[in-house]
């Protein structure tokens, strides 16, 4: 079907699906479970790490919505029936009914399709922020000619392997990694032994712990820069107890609690394990009890050192022979046999000239992520790998790794197949991660923790070394990122989709189509992308402000994969990645706020000229305010959009690891809808008002009857429908004679949204009593578009995050020393502050009635009694209200 016959009757352009109404609900259901378990949802986007990657149900949904427009343009498969197609394509007035009947009220119809192998003829789709590739992935199940670029060569390389995968030979794979397992894993592995505690034998190292040290700058005494000395959770015998070193005897022994005193086992020397030598940026002497930064005595003594204290071991001999769990595998103090093994492995790394080849030669580049005190306008977060004493990239490694790394390299590089090369150097550049001493392990979940879990360099004062290779236990290992990296390739081949049925998560039989078979990816600026009127859908996540900056921190894996790629690929020849050219407010290249904004109106202006005239753009984006609102809109309306939908995103990212580096949390993840804009007509802002106000509360009503979405949900939606009532009208929109600007539109849209609702504090304390598990971040969505705010709430005690989220109810005792504070004063009290007052006084047996008597028992107070019993299942309020406020009710 041409462009000009998608065209209504009446010559305007169609709607798409996605621009009537989102499955928001049930997105999110499935989203929440694929962002817990995304290696057994989608492998193919944990073959390597890329930041702030989109869950692949939600840009699977994006597609289906924005791609989905012509029932004869479209084919749809049963999974797993041998590429018979299913009744829907050749009951054509069925797939035009399914995506007619797409509204606001009930989006769910072309949810149908969603588990379905489903074809759409003649569509290309462009991403130009690329990143994971996770958007090309997704729209080319859907058989369309998909076309990725990204400025960043690891993310281009990482988009390139995962769309190529669907035609790789598995068979071929397996007997590369074979290869290079009967090459090098014994020699890795030797270097990975101790003696087993239980028997005169040798056990497998999963993890070496180690600790920095540094002299005292008073009396010179070497100090181990212990923040507690914790080790790991006691996984078999005791679990309430934990493994800890002993600072005396340096024994691991297991205590009860590690945050109170205890003696050791081994010398009776009596400590808290809580109480290290180091902690907020200093370190105490424990023999004259200096005190002093750390960064200031690695300045001075130019570095720091090491200390080899503990290890964890698994016994495969142990194991075999039947013994305990919690003899085959466990802590034990590091010994001189672990020191001699570490040694002869450095000795080997300092005689090979060969394998110095193989690791990175390059310093680490100065930048706001390596040294954040070297600029104006810094981004917050204290970054300072650099002054830390790191400075080249072969610093975050110790000669056993740096052995066992480029052994491992050097091995790969002989893999004659460049196809095969590549995904082995994937599963090498992925066990960098926990492959390095700048990684930690989590004591209390006795697992190592990647180099990047909080998107930073953060060099640990006690690194932990992995397992290269890997043994039976462990986590990051070479071996366990090629199963993965395996595990990718072959889903690529035969990818299934997991929906919700009944309550119950279902998973499709295997769909015919392979992924990335009409695909490309460039590694270029979206700014230089030449084509025009080209593309049906243009669907991406698009950098945001200075969230993460992706350019220095990528420079950890480009490094690496330099030493085999650089001969094969141009844009691997580089020093670094390019960082200038980022579309970032980056304070290392003098770039802020306003740089930001203008390049990104640069790039909106190109991804107008690339698009069809009725095409559609749809991209996730990260919400905090309405001032970023306003730049949003502004930077669409000035070149060419109209927004014609948003909707929010519950459940797509781990929220505990995205905040900005600000420290402030964001409050929402949208999806933007936005089309080539038509004619705009001039109107008054008295008259747009009115259709703003109409549209919202039309919205507002459509969704409370019809949908189970939040008040934050619903708001965002409105803020989407009202977008496009100005979209429509940009730049020509007067009042009082003088034209208003996209950013004077959002605050006055935020003013009728929030004149339009009477929601106020307790009817959101009521929302989130009702919530199972409620957190902040529904806190920040249901007071989205009321009355009250997180703040407020805060002040008046109805929740408090000092150890996670937790609500004020009346067995709080912040809160009510707050209320208690209030009635003293004689203060004004809310009927929620009244009816939890009574509610404790109740329980601990006190009177009630003198409150009663000079209390107005209002309608307000009787129901609001009736909704907290309700919320909380506490009859107690019923009956406090039927055995007691009657009495005084007159």
């Amino acid at each position: 079907m041409s462009q000009q016959s998608r065209q209504s009757e009446n010559g305007e352009r169609n709607t798409l699906p996605i621009e009537r109404g989102f499955p928001i609900e049930q997105v999110n259901e499935i989203a929440e479970k694929e962002g817990r378990a995304k290696q057994w949802y989608r492998p193919i986007y944990t073959m390597h790490k890329w930041w702030a990657r989109r869950l692949g149900c939600v840009f699977r949904t994006i597609s289906l919505y924005s791609l989905v427009d012509d029932p004869d343009k479209v084919e749809v498969f049963d999974p797993g029936q041998n590429t018979s197609l299913s009744d829907y394509t050749t009951d054509k007035d069925r797939v035009q009914e399914l995506i007619d009947n797409v509204d606001l009220n009930d989006p769910e119809s072309l949810w149908e399709l969603f588990p379905k192998d489903v074809r759409i003829k003649d569509k290309k789709v462009l991403d130009p922020f690329m990143g994971g590739g996770t958007s090309l992935v997704e729209a080319s199940r859907f058989d369309a000619e998909v076309v990725g670029s990204d400025l960043n060569p690891v993310a281009w390389f990482v988009s390139k392997k995962q769309l190529e995968a669907g035609t790789i030979d598995v068979d071929q794979l397996e007997s590369a990694y074979e290869t290079v397992k009967h090459d090098v894993s014994e020699t890795l592995t030797d270097y990975y032994k101790t003696e087993c505690p239980h028997g005169d034998h040798h056990a497998d190292v999963v993890y070496n712990f180690w600790v920095k040290e540094l002299d005292c700058v008073s009396c010179g005494h070497t100090v181990p820069l212990f923040k507690d000395y914790r080790i790991g959770k006691e996984r078999y015998a005791d679990d309430s107890g934990y493994n800890v070193l002993c600072p005396d005897c340096e024994s691991v022994v297991v205590v009860e609690d590690w945050r109170s005193e205890c003696t050791c086992s081994q010398c009776d020397h009596s400590f808290v394990p809580e109480n290290g030598t180091a902690g907020r940026g200093e370190y105490s002497c424990t023999e004259c009890g200096q005190q002093y930064p750390i960064i200031d005595a690695i300045d001075e003594q130019d570095g720091f050192d090491t200390k080899h204290y503990a290890v964890e071991y698994y016994c495969a001999h142990c194991d075999d022979a039947g013994k305990d769990r919690g003899e085959y595998r466990g802590y034990k103090q590091a010994e001189p046999f672990d020191q001699e093994l570490f040694e002869e492995a450095k000795s080997k790394w300092e005689n090979s000239t060969e394998l110095s080849e193989y690791v990175p030669s390059e310093s680490i580049p100065l930048g706001i992520k390596t040294d954040s005190s070297k600029f104006e306008g810094s981004i917050g977060g204290g970054f300072n790998v650099i002054r830390h004493g790191y400075s080249d990239w072969t610093d975050m490694y110790n000669e056993r790794q740096l052995f066992g790394l480029s052994t491992l390299l050097r091995s790969i590089d002989q893999i004659e197949d460049s196809e095969m090369k590549e995904y082995l150097l994937l599963a090498f550049s992925e066990a960098l991660n926990y492959n390095s001493m700048m990684i930690v392990y989590n004591p209390g979940y006795n697992k190592a923790a990647n180099i990047f879990k909080t998107n930073a360099f953060d060099p640990p004062l006690k690194p932990i070394e992995n397992n290269i290779w890997g043994t039976e236990y462990g986590t990051g290992t070479f071996s366990k990122m090629w199963d993965m990296v395996k595990r990718g390739v072959e889903y690529a081949q035969n990818p299934t989709e997991r929906y919700i049925e009944n309550g119950d998560v279902e998973e499709t039989d295997v769909f015919s189509k392979p992924i990335g078979e009409n695909s490309s990816v460039y590694c270029r600026d979206i700014r230089d992308i030449e084509e025009e009127d080209e593309y049906d859908a243009v669907i991406t996540d698009p950098p945001y402000y200075d969230n993460v900056i992706y350019s220095e921190l990528s420079n950890f894996y480009y490094v690496w994969q330099k030493i085999l790629l650089k001969e094969e690929y141009d844009v691997f020849q580089h020093e670094s990645t390019p960082r200038a050219e980022s579309i970032v407010a980056n304070p290392a290249e003098g770039k802020g706020v306003e740089e930001f904004e203008a390049e990104m109106e640069e790039a909106f202006e190109r991804i107008h000229s690339v698009l069809k005239d009725d095409g559609v753009l749809a991209f996730t984006y990260h919400h905090s305010d309405s001032e970023s609102w306003g730049e949003l809109l502004t930077a669409l309306c000035d070149n060419g959009f109209e927004v014609t939908a948003s909707y929010p995103i519950s459940a797509d990212i781990n929220k505990s690891n995205w905040r900005l580096t600000d420290g402030s949390a964001v409050d929402f993840d949208i999806i933007i809808v936005a089309r080539p804009a038509q004619d705009r007509q001039p109107i008054s802002w008295n008259s747009l008002r009115r259709n703003i106000y109409r549209t919202a509360q039309k919205t507002r009503q459509r969704l409370e009857e019809n949908r189970d979405l939040s008040r934050g949900d619903i708001g965002v939606v409105e803020m989407g429908r009202c977008f496009h009532e100005y979209s429509k009208h940009h730049g020509k929109v007067e009042r009082a004679g003088e034209t208003m600007t996209a950013k004077e539109v959002v605050d006055e849209i935020y003013g009728v949204i929030q004149h339009g609702s009477d929601i106020g504090e307790i009817d959101v304390f009521l929302d989130l009593l009702e919530s199972p598990d409620a957190s902040y971040d529904d806190l920040n969505k249901l007071t989205r578009g009321t009355n009250a705010t997180p703040e407020r709430m805060g002040d008046m005690r109805l929740y408090q995050m000092d150890d996670g989220f937790k609500l004020g109810t009346w067995d709080d005792e912040k809160r009510i020393a707050y209320i208690q504070s209030r009635v003293e004063s004689d203060e004004e009290l809310t009927d929620l502050d009244k009816a939890q007052f009574l509610r404790y006084r109740w329980e601990h047996g006190k009177s009630v009635s003198e409150y009663l008597g000079k209390w107005e028992i209002t309608d307000d107070l009787r129901e609001l009694c009736e909704g907290l019993a309700d919320a909380t299942g506490d009859d107690t309020y019923r009956n406090i209200l039927e055995s007691r406020l009657s009495d005084f009710d007159t």
